[in-house]
């Protein structure tokens, strides 16, 4: 642990030699400039606060080709989150909380418990261009999972995500926002516990987390690669490459900080690079990641997980690879084109428990405010095992409609 702590410090401090550069507000910093919501401030301006809603409204069907009524409807409330942020005292010492009220948002298949806190962390912000956070928030992984779901072009974010992000956990993380030359450079660096936010204790086993974001061509504007399609229609070329890893040692869940909990510990090793470009509406973004982990497969921890006396449940993690591509083009009057194509590839040591996926999108986004007001009809089809015949009775067509409005 001590090397990998030292490894860490020194990523952080050969940073520390390139050129500043003014930080814009990040969707991994709290809000405390240029909100135009409902806010306070104290007589005093020793307190400020800003409080932010928003609500996802679905209807979603998937019809599997398996000549069985295995079809389903979805007809929920996806998303209904409260936000928080602020400072106290200073603007140095500034805050973010975001509560979750869906039952699909607060891990509560996996744990048994109704998880409100998304998010509650704490910011020193020792210049505009280096703070530090300590609570719980979203690890500085891939870039479409750190992009919150309120800025997403579809209504989902990608299976590649789903199958491999790192999601949230309680630690401490580093943001430095520099400049090589005249090219942004944003770097971030997190130690977390490495089991999300279903957990009151934990080990030594912790999660090592870290970040690299080069920007050639100079910053988006309102921090556009943090918001998918070009809403802003660039006047310019903007592009942001990024790369990133993540060690968790010794995790308790079988996703590393999301999933049951098994009875065996094991080491998760998750890589992913991804680029965002926009250009006078067009969005082209690209996605990879991959996770290692020796042996995949494990047993559910009765201890944490209900269970009626039957069999321990095999459980496994999602060794493999996969790349997800979106573009799409703003039209006038707010509406936006889009398409998407993701591939998943699992490991040889899970082929015979999961199947090589394609997933082929198309959809309609009517941006009435922007992200925070916009209305989204999805349509894909799933292939399983590289067959893309319609007649493959393990293939499926979905679509989703969906409402998205909020502060």
């Amino acid at each position: 642990m001590n090397i990998r702590l030292g490894y860490l410090a020194g990523f952080l401090g050969c940073l520390c030699f390139i050129n500043s550069v003014n930080a814009q507000e990040r969707d991994d910093r709290a809000t405390i400039l240029n909100f135009k919501g409902i806010q306070y401030t104290s007589k005093d301006s020793l307190f400020y606060t800003n409080f932010r809603f928003r609500m996802q409204n679905r209807l979603k069907f998937n019809n599997v080709l398996d000549g069985e009524s295995n079809n389903s409807l979805e007809a929920r409330i996806r998303r209904l989150r409260m936000r928080m942020d602020g400072y106290i005292y200073t603007p140095k010492i500034s805050y973010s909380v975001q509560l979750a009220f869906t039952r699909g948002d607060q891990d509560f298949d996996d744990s048994g418990v109704p998880n409100i806190i998304r998010d509650a962390v704490v910011f020193y912000n020792f210049s505009d261009d280096f703070y530090i956070s300590f609570g719980q928030n979203k690890l500085p992984g891939n870039r479409q999972r750190v992009t919150s779901s309120g800025s997403q072009q579809f209504a989902e974010r990608s299976l590649v995500n789903a199958n491999f992000n790192i999601d949230r956990d309680f630690g401490l993380t580093f943001h430095l926002n520099k400049k090589i030359a005249h090219m942004p450079i944003h770097a971030k660096a997190a130690i977390s516990t490495g089991e999300g936010r279903a957990v009151n204790t934990t080990d030594d086993g912790l999660a090592y987390t870290g970040r690299l974001e080069f920007l050639p061509l100079g910053e988006f504007t309102n921090d556009g690669d943090y918001s998918e399609g070009d809403l802003e229609r660039e006047k310019k070329p903007k592009l942001s490459l990024g790369l990133g890893y993540s060690y968790n040692d010794r995790t308790t869940r079988v996703n590393g900080q999301t999933g049951k909990f098994v009875v065996n510990p094991f080491t998760l090793k998750t890589s992913f690079a991804d680029a965002m470009f926009k250009y006078a509406g067009f969005a082209y973004q690209a996605e990879y990641m991959r996770r290692d982990v020796d042996n995949p497969f494990n047993t559910v921890d009765d201890q944490f997980n209900q269970n009626d006396g039957s069999e321990p449940e095999e459980v496994h993690a999602f060794k493999g690879w996969g790349i997800n591509q979106q573009a799409s083009y703003i039209l006038h009057g707010g509406y936006e084109l889009a398409g998407r194509y993701t591939y998943v590839k699992p490991h040889e040591q899970i082929r015979n428990v999961e199947s090589q996926i394609d997933v082929v999108e198309l959809g309609f986004t009517k941006y009435i405010k922007a992200h925070r007001l916009k209305v989204q009809l999805n349509g894909n089809y799933t292939v399983k095992n590289g067959d893309f015949g319609n007649s493959h009775s393990k293939n499926a067509w979905g679509g989703t409609f969906q409402i998205e409005l909020g502060i």
